[in-house]
């Protein structure tokens, strides 16, 4: 065997091996997310709450239960649907730095890779939906799409305007950086190249990420999509057992893989060099904690306060606040970055 061939041979076992790890440790501390989450609004909203752990016992009762085809389903595509929504929720943890850490993928892709990623994940859940026959599930599906349809407005503008500024701020770099890689993003942080106004803008995407962020959440008030109490929990309707356990793992991930690109976009710093560790171990360590405390952060903000002090929109109104409102504020962050690279 070459040296060439050898390499790339390693190279894809550490990637193989090290995706495993990661997508592992990822789901471990989404599920404790979840079971924080569950708690703190159950405190907020004067109630106990069930137990920080009590994901992981929904996901191991679950697996043990059988998964049932309903009668007219498109059997195949109404079992390949979750797993398709659980492997590209997965895929996002690749593309996003964690834990202090560059991209397992990032060499691979960039911000722009991440606005179609997030697209996968819901396509597969109303497919899942349409699949089953069920009218409830259908009616979740269209809802699914309007929703993911409204909402890639404002989180393409967001993530457009984030690049577009650094970008024009790295003009003069030889070779020139691609300006929405992650490596050149935590190299140059927003927040390093703006003024005032710059910083009022990058506020202002910070706030439309997170608005962003409850919606692919499918949380309060934009959960209109699974609405127990109007279409008996819409897409998820029909499913049960492992297959019902796969879309809950997958939508858990894609949850925290969402704020973990807030913060990849916009909090990119490590706090080792700021308190001057130079120990590898003990860097990644702190870094790694750092990281989890910025996602919780970012998680608790966008879903667990949103969905405690607002009762479920209406389909028309979550497509409003995306389409309308959310799209114009983030226009508005764009128009603040431009005036401030002028001045």
């Amino acid at each position: 065997m070459s040296l060439l061939g050898e390499n790339i041979w390693i190279n894809g076992v550490i990637i193989i091996v090290g995706s495993a790890v990661l997508v592992f440790i990822g789901g471990v501390f989404s599920m404790l997310y979840r079971g924080i989450d569950r708690k703190l609004v159950a405190h907020m909203q004067g109630r106990v709450g069930p137990p920080i752990v009590q994901p992981f016992r929904d996901v191991q009762k679950l697996m043990m239960k059988e998964s049932i085809i309903p009668d007219g389903a498109v059997s195949w595509l109404f079992k390949a649907a979750p797993f398709i929504c659980l492997i590209t929720s997965a895929l996002l943890l690749l593309y996003i730095p964690m834990f202090g850490l560059q991209a397992l993928l990032g060499g691979f892709g960039d911000a722009l890779l991440i606005v179609y990623l997030l697209i996968l994940p819901s396509l597969a859940l109303a497919v899942g939906g349409f699949a089953s026959s069920s009218p409830y599930a259908t009616v979740g599906g269209q809802r699914e799409m309007v929703v993911l349809m409204s909402l890639e407005f404002p989180l393409a503008i967001a993530i457009v305007s984030l690049g577009w500024r650094i970008g024009h701020a790295t003009t003069q770099l030889i070779p020139p950086a691609n300006p929405f890689m992650f490596s050149t993003i935590a190299e140059y942080p927003i927040w390093s190249l703006v003024g005032p106004l710059g910083i009022v803008g990058g506020l202002i995407l910070v706030f439309t990420l997170m608005v962003v962020t409850s919606g692919k959440g499918a949380k309060v008030p934009f959960d209109a999509a699974e609405a127990e109490t109007e279409i008996a929990g819409g897409v998820l309707v029909e499913y049960s057992g492992r297959n019902l356990c796969l879309f809950y793992l997958a939508d858990i991930i894609k949850a925290f893989a969402m704020a973990s690109l807030v913060v990849a976009l916009f909090i990119p710093y490590n706090l080792s060099p700021l308190i001057g560790i130079g120990t590898p171990v003990l860097a990644g360590i702190v870094d790694g904690l750092f990281f989890l405390v910025k996602v919780f952060a970012v998680m608790f903000i966008s879903m667990s306060v949103i969905r405690t002090a607002m009762a479920r929109f209406k389909i028309s109104q979550a497509s409003w606040v995306y389409i309308i409102g959310m799209t114009l504020v983030s226009l508005v962050g764009l128009i603040l970055l431009a005036v401030d690279s002028m001045v």
